[in-house]
């Protein structure tokens, strides 16, 4: 028998979507192009899930993926993920990536170099494209060499990156906010 389910929920950028098991996170979404639309893919990434209500702890963790995305400084570092199926090099690029406080960024390099591996910043991109806890691990904080936007697999893609950094009011290492 599966425990767990998944939902659907609003948030100031779009309808986001979480899938849970018994006792931690095993997915999260950023929008798509609509609530179905985002629904559809959250039952693609979770065939063995359904549809349900959401458990007292995964409303309290929506509540505060809401608040993320109107501008609270919450990190959500304590929310519990599974990364069983995670391969370990994307494991290491989620904790890095799992410690970049709001309004903060770092580069692919940075991550690459935080992990013990200079030269896997190519890597380290391709590990946050493939992100199953977006933005749990939030990585639109990480940014393209000389902190260009790089790519964001999201629905929205670069856009949606920007909106959220522009949300939290982003930090680019020591120089002055992005959108101050």
């Amino acid at each position: 028998m599966v425990v767990g389910g998944l939902c659907v929920f609003d948030t100031p950028i779009g309808s986001c979507g979480i899938a849970w098991s018994e006792d931690a996170i095993v997915g999260a979404l950023l929008p798509e192009s609509n609530e179905t639309a985002t629904l559809n893919r959250l039952r693609r990434r979770h065939p063995e899930l359904e549809a349900a209500e959401a458990p007292e702890w995964v409303l309290a963790i929506v509540t505060r993926i809401q608040a993320l995305l109107a501008g609270a400084r919450d990190d959500l570092a304590d929310v519990p993920l599974d990364m069983r199926h995670e391969p370990e090099f994307n494991r290491r690029v989620y904790a890095v990536t799992r410690a970049i406080p709001p309004g903060r960024t770092l580069t692919y390099g940075d991550v690459a170099q935080r992990i013990g591996e200079p030269g896997a910043a190519r890597a380290v991109g391709q590990a946050l494209g493939h992100n199953p806890f977006a933005p749990i691990v939030p990585c639109h904080r990480v940014l393209a060499a000389g902190n260009a936007g790089g790519g964001f697999s999201a629905g929205g893609g670069l856009a949606t990156k920007l909106r959220m950094l522009q949300i939290e009011r982003a930090q680019l290492g020591s120089e002055p906010g992005l959108f101050d």
